[in-house]
């Protein structure tokens, strides 16, 4: 199953790592491109859904459209690699006592594999039908009923192709989450938001630099950890901006 929306320079490579499935689903947000096109022509299943920002309908969306008993979650710029189609396949030639897995997400930083920054890390997205739906919009979860297994396998990962593209993602990414944070009212007092600001950013800067040795991945990882904490830092100025930048003030 995978999530697509204006995906026609990235879907391909992600539908042909994974042509050995019974079914593709694509949840497609009405796409302007040829997305739903190339979907098409790899008989891929395209369920059209408009976009309300909230990650974990679409994904289970795709569960619903699904017929099979397993189910591997996926974006359209990841890929299946022949080692994880292995484990996979593995698992479905026998009975097993899980009801997820959760595999390795191997992403690049600007074409580079960033095995230090805290940026190599399981995803937990292989699921059982029956057992197991999302919650939450944009950090969305998995929830099981059930035991999770762990499998030393990876996708890769390939979000963004230069930082106009970064900059464009995550100015999206930090609406959406500042809304939710807003919504929820969780953490949301002006004390926390401020601190968030001022305090959080620069500790993040130093946990993926120093603690998991972003350093280690040189000039890749200082602009890895300094883009990150910048992302923490727009998503949390967008929420005070929202609780606390009234129209009045800013007039």
């Amino acid at each position: 199953m995978i999530l697509a929306k204006n995906e026609e320079e990235k879907i391909e490579k992600c539908l042909k790592s994974v042509a050995w499935a019974d079914e593709i689903v694509v949840v497609d947000g009405f796409s302007a491109d040829k997305t739903v096109e190339i979907c098409k022509k790899h008989k891929a299943k395209v369920v059209q859904h408009r976009f309300e920002g909230d990650f974990g309908q679409e994904r289970n969306i795709g569960i619903d459209n699904s017929s099979g008993d397993w189910i591997l979650q996926l974006d359209a710029d990841e890929t299946v690699t022949d080692g994880l189609r292995a484990a996979i396949t593995g698992i479905l030639e026998r009975e097993g006592e899980f009801a997820a897995y959760k595999f390795l997400r191997k992403n690049f930083f600007m074409g580079h594999f960033m095995r230090y920054g805290g940026w190599y890390h399981y995803s937990l997205h292989f699921l059982k039908k029956g057992f197991a739906r999302y919650q939450g919009k944009v950090h969305h979860e998995l929830i099981v009923d059930g035991k999770i297994g762990v499998l030393d396998a990876e996708i890769e990962h390939r979000p963004f192709d230069n930082f106009s593209q970064f900059i464009e993602r995550h100015n999206r990414y930090t609406s959406l989450e500042a809304k939710e944070i807003v919504d929820l009212k969780r953490f949301a007092d002006e004390k926390n938001v401020r601190y968030q600001i001022r305090i959080k950013t620069a500790k993040l800067f130093w946990k993926f630099y120093v603690k998991k040795k972003g350093y280690k991945e040189g000039i890749y990882g200082f602009i890895f950890s300094s883009l990150f904490a910048w992302v923490h830092f727009i998503k949390w100025v967008k929420v005070w901006e929202l609780l606390y930048c009234h129209p009045a003030q800013r007039a």
